[in-house]
């Protein structure tokens, strides 16, 4: 990784993924990765892939009926985990070699045109001093970026406030800091952040509880000014329904490996705009940023450069946008001596 990724639970210094071909019988390759967090992760979920793929195979059918297929074939292990990504990895790369086979950028067989979508910069700015973050912070202003990401939780208030102040001084006034816990805060003592926070002139507040206290972030959407953002961790569209429900945010960020592949994402776009809630992604910027230009809330994409080592067009950056494809399918494909290199296995 370009940037160091330090969080309140682990640093991140390599980015395991895991890239994924489907071939049709009509010799068409649909492809998407995943990012396994874990070596071990990567090898969990190819197993599953194996095994969802061999149920699916000879089959002529909708992405979207493989799916609902899948979820009930894989119902009594649960479809959660490594099986949720692996299950959504190949519903990704089934749409891929559906926009590949119509010559369509998968924007447009969403219904969308390619278009520049705004980005914020989520590379870099871990857990560190109020210098070194100022530091990293103009770094990733570089392309016009008007949005970056900081992880904060500290072990003190005091030192979140610190690093905070010090980046937002750096920053020129129009560009959006987003804050992101990762999880690492009971509801106390993120209400008592919170409201500290609510005075530096941030962007949103992301996941200061455990991803699933819909309650608890509900008690902070109703105390708050400074908005909440949730939702790199919903399993699926019903996860994300039983947040709304319970008003648990102000905004949302679905994840493709997480929310079920761009069937999932659809889905999660029509509870967006049902809602009338601002949609990001989380991660996975070559798929997402066509799957924002199909949803009608879109708001940012996070970018980050992680897979731009071994894909032969990296994401376009101009003035703060990234440039949606125009290629047909997601715009994916790999740099084989660059895979080769890197392989894992």
């Amino acid at each position: 990784m370009t940037f160091a990724l330090g969080t309140s639970a682990a640093t991140i210094r390599a980015a395991p993924l895991l890239l994924i071909d489907v071939d049709t019988e009509e010799g068409v390759t649909g492809r998407t990765y995943l990012f396994c967090y874990r070596r071990s992760g990567a090898r969990a979920i190819a197993d599953l892939l194996h095994d969802a793929v061999a149920l699916v195979k000879g089959q002529r059918a909708a992405p979207g009926e493989i799916a609902a297929l899948l979820s009930r074939r894989f119902a009594l292990i649960g479809v959660t985990g490594v099986a949720r990504m692996a299950l959504s990895g190949l519903d990704a790369a089934l749409w891929d070699a559906l926009a590949v086979a119509a010559g369509l950028p998968l924007a447009r067989l969403l219904g969308a045109e390619p278009k520049p979508i705004p980005a914020y910069n989520s590379n870099g700015l871990g857990l560190m001093t109020p210098e070194a973050a100022a530091d990293e912070a103009q770094k990733l202003l570089e392309g016009g970026f008007k949005g970056i990401k900081l992880r904060l939780g500290y072990a003190t208030l005091d030192e979140d406030l610190a690093v905070t102040r010090a980046v937002r001084r750096v920053l020129p006034d129009d560009v959006a800091l987003m804050v992101d816990y990762n999880q690492a805060l009971s509801c106390a003592e993120a209400l008592r952040r919170g409201r500290a926070l609510d005075q530096e002139g941030l962007y949103w507040l992301e996941e200061p509880l455990r991803h699933d206290d819909y309650a608890g972030h509900a008690a902070l959407a109703r105390e708050l000014a400074l908005p909440i953002q949730i939702g790199e961790n919903f399993n699926g569209p019903e996860a994300m329904a039983q947040a709304l429900a319970a008003g648990a945010c102000d905004h949302v960020m679905p994840d493709l490996a997480r929310i079920g592949g761009v069937t999932g994402w659809m889905h999660a776009a029509g509870l967006a705009v049902a809602h009338g809630l601002a949609m990001s992604s989380h991660l996975f910027p070559e798929v997402s940023c066509h799957l924002l230009a199909a949803t009608p809330t879109r708001h940012w994409l996070e970018y980050v450069d992680w897979a731009d080592a071994i894909v032969e067009e990296p994401l376009r950056i101009e003035n703060g946008h990234v440039r949606v494809p125009d290629r047909p399918g997601s715009g994916l494909s790999w740099d084989e001596k660059a895979v080769a290199r890197y392989a894992l296995a």
